[in-house]
Parts: structure tokens; sequence; C-alpha cells
């Protein structure tokens, strides 16, 4: 194939343009502040609820949020007519709980990544939004800014040739009172900072046939950094490397025969990338500035409002198969670092 001479461009339809629908907040965390926050100010959706444990906290976040209903009960929550969708954003632990609680009240969902703790809980999930025709995707929003969109489209044009690896890490700092030291909230980088890492080597690589890899325990009793090759049944090969103690470029490099992709940036985050021909001949850059939760999180509403408003019950940008494909590996990771 002819490496091209320019990339392709987003096929993003705009979020203001996404149907507005009417949003219950389950879970009052950080996360929840940044998405509520990224949404009302880029898109049309509305915060119409929030749920929280017990009526005070529900009532605090709905007057520091300005939210018109305040639950004090998940239940409660999901019980509420008024609401099209719920976003479950409660630590990971409580995904599988609050994910069937909301589907089985017959609300649509979408549940912060990881969306469970294992692959038998996320195919349990996976299986009731199915069997009741409701709408069911995970919140890793990467896969839904338009960057990986044009990225898509260049893996899939055979641009790049046949990927022979991919290498990425991802690292922050964390202070000690932070929930990711605390083993009761399935702490530790893997669920955290390496569903990213791990779900782009899913998406070009298949569920890996093999995994090796090392960790450290950390005194907190959760795994402080870990390292892992993942091959697939050709030999080629995935690094991920994550960790709890400093920040790390945060970075990615996608290795094919035809070319390579090289990003500007967190490749996880908003921000440039460039694609190489294998022998550096053409370069071709993709620009946009770098942002964070506030500058993407509104994309992962807007196309759940799209894919809702016109009945679907998954969205292409994060398929369920894909979610499933990323526990299933966790899960080989987890046993092969004991985890």
């Amino acid at each position: 194939m002819t490496f091209p001479t320019e990339l392709p461009t987003s096929r993003i339809p705009d979020p203001m343009e996404a149907p507005a629908l009417r949003w219950g907040i389950l879970g009052t965390g950080w996360i929840a502040d940044q998405f509520i926050r990224s949404v009302r100010a880029h898109t049309r959706q509305e915060i119409a609820a929030v749920g929280s444990r017990n009526q005070d906290s529900a009532d605090a976040f709905a007057a520091r949020q300005k939210i018109e209903t305040a639950h004090g009960s998940y239940d409660a929550l999901v019980r509420d007519d008024s609401l099209d969708v719920i976003y479950v954003a409660t630590p990971h632990n409580h995904h599988r709980d609050h994910v069937m609680l909301a589907l089985e009240a017959g609300r649509n969902v979408l549940v912060e990544k990881p969306m469970a703790l294992d692959h038998p809980q996320a195919a349990e999930m996976v299986a009731l939004a199915r069997k009741k025709g409701l709408f069911l995707a995970e919140a890793l929003w990467t896969y839904f800014l338009p960057k990986f969109d044009v990225l898509d489209q260049i893996v899939a044009s055979g641009a790049l040739g046949e990927i022979k690896s991919i290498h990425t890490e991802y690292g922050e700092y964390f202070t000690r009172d932070h929930r990711i030291f605390r083993p009761d909230l399935a702490g530790g980088p893997l669920y955290d900072l390496g569903t990213y890492p791990i779900s782009l080597l899913n998406r070009l690589m298949g569920v890996p046939t093999r995994v090796v890899g090392m960790k450290q325990d950390d005194e907190s009793g959760v795994h402080g950094q870990l390292s892992v090759i993942l091959s697939d049944a050709h030999g080629n090969q995935g690094t991920m490397s994550t960790t709890l103690y400093g920040l790390t470029p945060t970075n990615a490099a996608i290795v094919g025969t035809g070319g390579t992709v090289r990003f500007g940036s967190e490749f996880n985050l908003p921000g440039p990338f460039e694609v190489l021909s294998a022998d550096g001949s053409i370069r071709l850059h993709y620009e946009e500035t770098p942002g964070r939760h506030f500058e993407g999180l509104y994309y992962e509403a807007a196309e759940v409002a799209r894919a809702i408003a016109t009945e679907q019950t998954e969205t292409p940008k994060r398929p369920l198969d894909a979610t499933l494909d990323m526990m299933q590996t966790l899960d080989l990771i987890r046993r092969e670092l004991h985890i």
C-alpha cells in the first residue's frame, strides 16, 4: 500500500448537537465532579439528579453542583423515572453492584473504567444489559476523543502495515491518603492507570496469548508498580509499565511494518501525534492542544446521548466486547503477577 500524504479528518459530530438527555450521577467522588464540569461546559446534556449513600452527602453534592434533585440512596436514584441514563462513578469494587442495580431498574448506564474487577463480573453486566435491551458502556474516555477517531482510520486503512510492537507506560504521583493506596478499594495502578495502556494494546493486538511480567508491592498492601510484556499468536509484542510513584511521560508508540505512530503528549489525553512512514521519509502531524478531563470527558457523554437517542444499546467507540477483552487481559495479568 502507498503511504498516505495527509491524515484523515475526525468524524466526531459536534458534541453540542447531541440530543440533550437527563443524567443521574451515582456517586459523588472526584471523577463525578470532573464529568459534570466538562459536560456542562461543552454539551447540552442535563445533569438532573445525584444519588449518594445518604441524604446529607447527596444534598451537599447537589448544592455544590447546582443539581435539582438529590436522592439519599442509590436505589432511589435508579428508580427516578425522569432520568434517561445513569453515570456510575463509584470506586471500582462497587461497579458491579451499582451497574446491576441500575440495569435491573431499567436504566441505561455509563460506568467508569474499569467496568468491573474481573471478566466474570463484566460478562454478567453485559449479559443483563443485552437481555433487557438497555444501553451499557464503559467510560474509558480516551476512545471517544477526535484524535482516536483519526487514529482508528489510519489503522483501518492499513497504512501502518502489520503492527509488530506497541510500547506504553503510565505513571502518576499520589499522596498516601489517596484511595489508590487502599486494598479495600481495589487500589494499585493496574485498574486505574493501567486500563489506558492495556486497552490500547487490546485494541491493536487483541487478547494476548502470553503474559510475562514483574511487580513491586507497596507497604500499603497494594501493588505499587508493574511491567508486563504481552504477545499475540504471531509473537508480536506489547509492553506496559505503570507506577504510583511519580509522573512519567505517559507516552506510547505503535510500530508497524509500514509506519509508526508517536504521540506528542500523554497518549490517552487530548493532544497531538505524528504518523511516520517506515523509513521516516513522510511525517504527518495531527495537531491538537493538549488537555485533560475538562477538555475531553464531554465527548463520551455526547456519544452516549446520540446512541441512546437512536435506540442503540452500545457504542462502536467503546464496544462491550472491547471491554470484555480488556477485562480478560487484566485477569491474565493479575494471574501472572499474583495480584
